[in-house]
C-alpha cells in the first residue's frame, strides 16, 4: 500500500467494502424499504431490527475510531455547521416514498442489478440523471433555494457542531466536551438490547448478520477514507457507504471517462455491483427480470425519479443518512432517518391504494 496514492488506497477499500456489502444484502435480503412494509403488512419487525442493529454497530465502531483520535468525524458533510433541517425533512420523505414506489432503495437497487433484475438498471439510470440535476443541474436551483431560507447556522446559536450531544448540551448550558462517544455508546446499546430482545429476531442469522455485517462495513468505510488512506500532504474526503450521488457520478464517469481518478463512491458502486452478481451467480439465483405492465414501469420511474431528487435534498439515502449519517450522531440525519421512515410508511399506503 505504501507505493500507491492515497486516492487508489481509498478506491480499492471501496471496492472491497462494496463487494462484501453487495454480496451480503444479495444473501441475506436486507432491504430498508422491505423494512417498512413487513412491519405495515405482516407486523414483521425482523428487517427492521437489522437495519436497527446495522445503526447500532454502526454508530459504536465510528464512535470508538473517534474517540480513540483515529479520524475525525467532524470532517464528514453530516456534521457541517449549517443545519439542513427542511432539506433533510423534505429529502427524507420523498426518498422514502420513492423507495417503495422502485421496489427498494439505491444500494437494494444496484444489487438487484446484479442479481439479474433489468428493472433496476432502468432505476439506477434514473435515479442518478436526477440526483446529478438536483445536485448540479436545474433541479439544484430550488435545492439551494431551500438551504438558503431554511437552514440554521449553528454558530450563531452558540452551538459548535450538529452532533446531536453537542445539541443538547448546548440547550442544557452544559459542556459537551466527551459526550460523543459516552452517548453514542449508549443509544447503541440501547438498540442492541430492542433488536436482541425479539425471540425471531434471535433466531435469524440472516438478518443478525446483515445487521451486524452491514454496520461494519460503514465503520471500515470511516476507517478506510480516515487512517488507511490518509495523507497530510494529499487528503481525502472523509466518507462512508452512501448510493444516491454516487449512482449519479458514477454515470457520468462511464460516460466522461478521460482517466479521471475513481472516487470512493463510484468505486463502492462497483464493488456493490460485483460482490452482488457473485453471490447471485455462486447460489444460482441469477434471473433477468422485466417489467410486468405498464404501470409497473411507471411507477419505478416516478420512484426512481424521487429517490434521486429526495436522495440529495436530504443528503443521503437509507444507507447513507439512515446507517452512515446517524454514525456521526449528526441531529440532520436523525430528522432525515425519521423522515425517511415517514415516507416509506406513506409510499406503502399510497402503492396500496394504487393497487387496488
Amino acid at each position: 500500500m505504501d507505493d500507491l496514492s492515497p486516492h487508489v488506497v481509498a478506491a480499492l477499500a471501496a471496492l472491497a467494502i462494496g463487494f462484501l456489502f453487495g454480496a451480503v444484502v444479495q444473501r441475506t435480503n436486507f432491504c430498508t424499504m422491505g423494512a417498512v412494509s413487513d412491519v405495515v403488512l405482516f407486523g414483521d419487525w425482523r428487517r427492521s431490527r437489522a437495519w436497527l442493529l446495522a445503526i447500532a454497530v454502526a454508530m459504536a465502531g465510528s464512535q470508538a475510531l473517534a474517540a480513540s483520535g483515529q479520524i475525525d468525524l467532524g470532517q464528514s458533510i453530516y456534521l457541517g455547521d449549517r443545519l439542513l433541517w427542511a432539506g433533510a425533512l423534505i429529502g427524507g420523505l420523498l426518498f422514502g416514498i420513492g423507495m417503495v414506489f422502485a421496489s427498494g432503495c439505491g444500494s437494494r437497487n444496484i444489487v438487484r442489478l446484479g442479481s439479474g433484475d433489468l428493472r433496476a438498471l432502468l432505476v439506477l439510470l434514473v435515479l442518478g440523471i436526477s440526483a446529478t440535476m438536483t445536485l448540479h443541474g436545474v433541479m439544484a436551483l430550488p435545492r439551494v433555494g431551500l438551504e438558503s431560507v431554511t437552514a440554521i447556522a449553528l454558530r450563531t446559536q452558540g452551538i459548535d457542531s450538529q452532533a446531536l450531544p453537542h445539541v443538547i448540551a448546548a440547550a442544557l448550558g452544559a459542556e459537551a466536551q466527551g459526550w460523543d462517544w459516552l452517548f453514542g455508546f449508549a443509544l447503541a446499546s440501547a438498540l442492541v438490547v430492542f433488536c436482541m430482545a425479539s425471540a425471531p429476531f434471535r433466531q435469524s442469522w440472516r438478518d443478525l448478520t446483515a445487521g451486524l455485517v452491514i454496520g461494519l462495513l460503514v465503520v471500515a468505510g470511516w476507517w478506510g477514507t480516515g487512517v488507511l488512506a490518509f495523507d497530510e500532504f494529499e487528503p481525502q474526503p472523509l466518507v462512508s457507504l452512501t448510493f444516491v450521488a454516487p449512482v449519479g457520478n458514477s454515470l457520468i464517469y462511464l460516460m466522461t471517462f478521460t482517466g479521471d481518478r475513481i472516487d470512493f463512491g463510484i468505486a463502492a458502486v462497483a464493488g456493490t455491483l460485483l460482490g452482488a452478481f457473485a453471490m447471485a451467480i455462486w447460489r444460482r439465483e441469477f434471473r433477468l427480470q422485466g417489467f410486468a405492465d405498464r404501470a409497473d414501469l411507471l411507477r419505478n420511474l416516478a420512484g426512481a425519479f424521487l429517490m434521486g431528487v429526495g436522495g440529495v435534498t436530504a443528503l443521503g439515502c437509507t444507507i447513507g443518512q439512515g446507517i452512515t449519517g446517524l454514525s456521526t450522531l449528526s441531529l440532520g440525519s436523525f430528522i432525515a432517518f425519521a423522515a425517511l421512515v415517514v415516507g416509506g410508511l406513506l409510499g406503502v399506503q399510497l402503492l396500496d391504494r394504487l393497487d387496488s
